[in-house]
Formats: structure tokens, C-alpha cells, sequence
């Protein structure tokens, strides 16, 4: 087995921020994940080493035959042999999770060459399967991790009751074992004061509401990820139909907002937008939520056409550029976190004043 290097991540920009998707003004992306294992062994919280190894070598067998995952074109990579900064980078271009990269051993992740599909072994699951897209495109989103799934099936015999479903570690996953999410740019909502009011509206729906990175991460640079919750007694398509139907009217009530702004109040969203560009293009320390915010603000003023020489796509890119491990793994020397918001600074205004 030959392992990938981040080098190789590195070399493409990342394919869910290509902004060629369906309603991209708005939906960032689309990301399905399945959460599988294999019936015989105990889940990876309660197995021994020699287990893991043992489910690890399994699934990545499966894993190199699957030509639904990518066949030999696929990357790998074992996060036990990687620096911290390479492993945050899985992270940052949401390959991995944070529980993954946290304790890497007896793990190994698989990911399509441009990054659509991938495939984590052994992290809360043996087996948690990924596909995501630009836009919003949750259908074709779970056919693409649907083949997957049934090419790893082949070769692999997955936990499954008659009456349950499939049986994962967390039992909030139990069922489908399904997780159907879209990444919402929602600044017009922010903007306007009604972020709130429609969070809770979701969150009575079931659905769930987190930041760019999932569980435990906030909405820095108005970034919204829309989840579901139940995985248990209603079917996949099911679930990605409802949580579809949520979806379209948060991207008109986004529209609707960002109208309204262009209105009403005008000159606020201008120096919303002014103010966004400013920082990004004169400051010489940048927070990274700070930055997030201001690219935001640039965003939606690309997309209202306030601008005419901003590229959509350079701005996009920007998004994962700013992030920590990337600007470490881009420096020639290691840099302590004032030196990273210095490099961040420079970063961004370069980028803009190309653009200008």
C-alpha cells in the first residue's frame, strides 16, 4: 500500500468550493455520510489494537477494489506517520474529522483524486463513507455515496438488524446510519436580524444547525451547515426530501433578505461589503474568524454584482487558503499564530490587489 502526501491535496483546488453547482450563490456544498461496520467486531471505542489493525487492513483491502471509490487513481493516507499540520489539513478540506486526526492510530483514510469521495476506517465508526459536492445537489450527491456503498458491501459483511438498520456506535445514528448536510452562505439572514428566529425554526424540525467544521464549531463567516437528525424508522431518500424541502426555502428566504438589504437599506449593505473589502485588502494582522467574516462580506458582494473585477473563484479559494494549516504548509518556516495572522494579512492582500 502507498501512502498519499498532502502535497498531492495541495496541487488542485478543493472540488465542494468550485462554485459551478446548482443555487452556489447560496448553498456552498452538499455532503452525505454513511456511518458503517463490519458485523463481527466490536465497535472502535471498545476494540483492542490487534482489532483495529485487523478491521483497518479489511476495509482498506475492500477500499483498493472499489473502483466506485476512485480504484488505483485513489489517494491514501495514514495519519499515524503524518505532522500534526498535515493531519489538520484532512480537516480543513473536510476529509477528516477531528476525532480522526486527534488519535491516528490503526487508521487510514481514502479520498478520490479530487477530493468528491472518501472513505475514513475506523474513526467513531469502522467505515464512514463520504461524497460531497458544490451546490446544492443532495440527490446526486447520495447516488454518487450510494455506489460506493454498495461496491463496499461486496467484500465487506456490515452490521445490519432487520428492524434497526444499520448498527453504528453512536445509536443516534442507528438506522440509516446517515448523515445528509448543506453548507449555507446566509449573510442576507445575519444581516437583516433573522438568523435567529430561523434557527430555531429549523432546530424544531429536527435538523440540526452547526459551523463550516460540524459539531462543536461555530457560524464564523455567516457559514451554516443543515443536517439531519433522525436516522431511524424513515428511509434515505426520505430524509434527503425533507431535509431538501427545508433547504429551498432557506436559499429564498436568503434571496428574499439579500433583496430586501438592496431596498431598504442599501448604503448598509455597501459598507457592509466596503468595510469587508477594506480589511481584507489593507490590514497586516488577520484572526482567522476575522477573516471569515470579511470574506463573507466579499462574497456577498460578488454575488449582489457590487463588484466588477472580484473573481468568485479566487475568493472561494481564499476560504480554505486563510485556514491555519494551510498557511503553515505554504510558509518555508515555522510560524508561531502572530506570524500566522501576519501571513494571512499578506495573503489576502496580494490576492486582491492581482484581482484589483
Amino acid at each position: 500500500m502507498k501512502f498519499s502526501s498532502v502535497d498531492q491535496l495541495l496541487k488542485n483546488p478543493v472540488s465542494f468550493l468550485d462554485d459551478s453547482g446548482p443555487d452556489d450563490d447560496i448553498a456552498i456544498s452538499s455532503r452525505i455520510r454513511l456511518a458503517r461496520n463490519i458485523g463481527k467486531y466490536p465497535f472502535p471505542s471498545s476494540a483492542s489494537a490487534e482489532v483495529l489493525q485487523e478491521v483497518c487492513d479489511m476495509v482498506s483491502a475492500a477500499a483498493m477494489a472499489s473502483e466506485a471509490l476512485g480504484g488505483r487513481k485513489m489517494l491514501i493516507f495514514d495519519p499515524a506517520v503524518m505532522s500534526p499540520v498535515d493531519r489538520e489539513i484532512l480537516l480543513e478540506r473536510r476529509l477528516a474529522s477531528r476525532e480522526f486526526i486527534r488519535t491516528p492510530e490503526h487508521r487510514k483514510l481514502f479520498v478520490c483524486p479530487d477530493e468528491a469521495c472518501s472513505l475514513m476506517i475506523n474513526e467513531e465508526d469502522q467505515l464512514r463513507i463520504q461524497t460531497i459536492r458544490p451546490g446544492f445537489q443532495l440527490h446526486e450527491v447520495w447516488k454518487a455515496v450510494n455506489r460506493i456503498d454498495d461496491d463496499l458491501s461486496r467484500n465487506l459483511d456490515y452490521a445490519f438488524d432487520e428492524q434497526l438498520g444499520y448498527l453504528t456506535s453512536c445509536p443516534t445514528n442507528v438506522g440509516t446510519g446517515m448523515r445528509a448536510s448543506v453548507m449555507l452562505h446566509l449573510p442576507g439572514l445575519v444581516l437583516t436580524g433573522q438568523i435567529a428566529p430561523t434557527i430555531q425554526g429549523i432546530s424544531k424540525l429536527h435538523l440540526a444547525v452547526r459551523g463550516i467544521f460540524g459539531e462543536g464549531s461555530d457560524n464564523s463567516g455567516n457559514l451554516f451547515q443543515i443536517s439531519n437528525q433522525n436516522t431511524l424508522g424513515e428511509s434515505e431518500l426520505k430524509i434527503i426530501d425533507e431535509l431538501e424541502s427545508v433547504i429551498r426555502q432557506l436559499i429564498q428566504q436568503e434571496k428574499n433578505a439579500r433583496r430586501t438589504l438592496l431596498e431598504e437599506n442599501r448604503y448598509a449593505v455597501l459598507d457592509h461589503v466596503g468595510r469587508s473589502y477594506g480589511l481584507l485588502r489593507h490590514s497586516y494582522k488577520l484572526g482567522f474568524k476575522e477573516a471569515l467574516q470579511s470574506l463573507s462580506g466579499l462574497r456577498i458582494g460578488v454575488d449582489m454584482g457590487l463588484f466588477s473585477t472580484i473573481d468568485i473563484h479566487r475568493v472561494n479559494e481564499l476560504f480554505i487558503g486563510i485556514t491555519p494549516a494551510h498557511l503553515k504548509k505554504n510558509s518555508d518556516t515555522p510560524m508561531n499564530d502572530d506570524e500566522v495572522e501576519i501571513f494571512r494579512a499578506a495573503l489576502c492582500r496580494e490576492k486582491l490587489r492581482q484581482m484589483s
